[in-house]
C-alpha cells in the first residue's frame, strides 16, 4: 500500500461522504443548495456560539437548512442537558442523512427524542413551540425577496422574546453576480439584500466574518427584543482566523 492510499484512508469516512453528497446535490440544484461545499468548522462555531453563551439552562433550538449536518454536529455538542433541537431540511436526501446522524450520534444514545428532523420548508413547519435560538443555513440570496420576507417573518414568529437568530451570507456574492448575472438576477439579489438589511436595522446585534470558510462567510446575529430590552448574549471571542 503506497503513502497516498494510506493517507487517503485516514480521512474520516463521514466527512468524505458528506462532502461528496453535498457536491452531488449542488450539481442537482445549486439554487436551493446554495454552495459547492458544506459549512466549515469556523463557520459552524460562529453560528452556534449563542448556545454556549446562554449557559447551562435548557434551550429550545431550531436549525433550518441543515444540509449534511456540519452545523448540526456543532449544535448537538453545544446543547446543555434538557435542551431540544428541531432540524428542518427541505431536501429529502439531506433529511435522510440527518436522521441517520441523529440515530447514530453517541451524545444522543438512548435520548434521540431530544433531536427531531423535519422534512419540510421552514415557513411551513407545523409547531406550537417557540425557540430560544434559531440557526439558519438557508441560501437567502438564491430566493426571491418575497420568499426571504416570508422566512424571516416566520423566524421572528418562532423566536421567544429575547431569543437569538444566527444566519450567514457568503462574502463577494454581489461582485460575482455583477460579472455573471442578468439584470433581472442582479435586481432580485439587490432586493433580497434590502429585505435582509431591514431586519439588520431592527434586530441585528453583531456580525463577524470567517475567512477560513469556503467561500468566506459573514455571520449575522439578530436578537428578538423583550419588553425589558434584555441584551443578547455576547458571542465568545473567536481568534482562529476569524475577524
Amino acid at each position: 500500500m503506497d503513502d497516498w492510499t494510506t493517507s487517503y484512508e485516514r480521512v474520516p469516512a463521514r466527512r468524505s461522504a458528506g462532502g461528496w453528497m453535498f457536491l452531488r446535490e449542488a450539481a442537482r440544484d445549486l439554487r436551493t443548495t446554495g454552495a459547492i461545499a458544506p459549512s466549515g468548522k469556523a463557520l459552524a462555531r460562529l453560528l452556534t456560539a449563542p448556545a454556549i453563551a446562554y449557559g447551562a439552562r435548557p434551550l429550545n433550538v431550531l436549525e433550518a437548512g441543515a444540509g449534511t449536518g456540519t452545523v448540526t454536529r456543532a449544535l448537538i455538542a453545544s446543547l446543555s442537558p434538557g435542551s431540544r433541537l428541531d432540524i428542518v431540511e427541505a431536501n429529502p436526501r439531506f433529511a435522510a442523512r440527518l436522521r441517520h446522524l441523529v440515530r447514530s450520534h453517541p451524545s444522543l444514545a438512548g435520548d434521540g427524542e431530544r433531536v427531531r428532523v423535519h422534512h419540510a420548508l421552514v415557513e411551513q413547519l407545523d409547531t406550537d413551540r417557540r425557540y430560544d435560538m434559531i440557526v439558519s443555513g438557508l441560501p437567502f440570496t438564491n430566493f426571491t425577496p418575497a420568499q426571504v420576507e416570508t422566512i424571516m417573518t416566520r423566524y421572528m414568529e418562532l423566536l421567544e422574546p429575547g431569543g437569538t437568530l444566527t444566519y450567514f451570507a457568503y462574502r463577494g456574492t454581489r461582485y460575482a453576480r455583477t460579472l455573471t448575472a442578468t439584470r433581472a438576477e442582479a435586481r432580485r439579489h439587490h432586493k433580497v439584500e434590502e429585505v435582509l438589511a431591514s431586519y439588520h436595522r431592527q434586530y441585528a446585534t453583531t456580525s463577524h466574518t470567517t475567512w477560513a470558510n469556503l467561500p468566506p462567510a459573514k455571520v449575522w446575529q439578530l436578537h428578538h427584543p423583550t419588553p425589558r430590552a434584555t441584551p443578547a448574549p455576547a458571542l465568545p471571542a473567536l481568534t482562529d482566523r476569524v475577524r
